[in-house]
């Protein structure tokens, strides 16, 4: 473990110097495909109105008509509860909120699994999968600037599956995130430098343990 931490600290510090040298590394980080249909949207969780507001757009379109849903962690969430405490998740606001921009609450499913990463995510709807017949193309909805590694994540997760979806990622259109002049902003310099480092770590680690995961 420690000589995995020393190899990780080893790259992202060339991974901040490169970044920082290069102004396409936003652009870079951004994956957006444009299918004239796809079986089902794959909502990512985290931030939720503008992966909420993509999704409505794109099922208005007749882009796809079922929506998935892995259920966000929320930490503590059960001792809450178990004191009395009821929490509204993430993720079911994010349903309601689809529901009232006009997608039908039976096009809408929630899987279980309190996910803290897109890695979980990936996991459980491969899991999914496997109860859903004729489900051959997929459609992340996700922020811009994460699609690139949520692309990588779930094409290594589904890379062992006898028939793989394809997978297609749609950016939200619906944040500030600035992939052509990323270097301006506090704020997307932060997000580009952070989506380096995971992605080093998916390269480095995650994919191998995706691919050897059981199916």
């Amino acid at each position: 473990m420690r000589r995995r931490i020393y190899i990780l600290g080893a790259v992202v510090l060339f991974l901040v110097l490169a970044v920082g040298s290069c102004r396409k590394a936003g652009s870079r980080l951004v994956r957006a495909d444009h299918p004239a249909s796809a079986d089902v949207m794959v909502m990512l969780t985290g931030s939720i109105s503008d992966r909420v507001l993509q999704t409505a757009d794109l099922y208005s379109e007749q882009i796809a008509g079922k929506v998935w849903i892995v259920e966000e962690a929320m930490g503590a969430y059960r001792a809450l509860e178990e004191r009395g405490v009821q929490l509204i998740s993430n993720t079911t606001q994010s349903r309601s909120a689809m529901i009232k921009l006009g997608i039908p609450a039976d096009s809408i499913r929630i899987l279980p699994g309190d996910a803290v990463s897109t890695r979980m995510e990936a996991e459980i709807v491969r899991a999914y999968l496997h109860t859903q017949a004729g489900m051959d193309t997929l459609l992340i909805v996700t922020s811009p600037e994460h699609t690139r590694r949520a692309y990588k994540i779930f094409k290594a997760a589904f890379k062992n599956l006898e028939e793989p979806p394809v997978v297609y990622c749609s950016p939200s259109t619906y944040t500030d995130f600035n992939a052509e002049k990323w270097w301006k902003s506090k704020e997307d310099i932060q997000e580009v430098v952070k989506e380096y480092m995971k992605l080093t770590n998916f390269v480095l680690f995650e994919r191998r343990e995706l691919r050897r995961a059981p199916i």
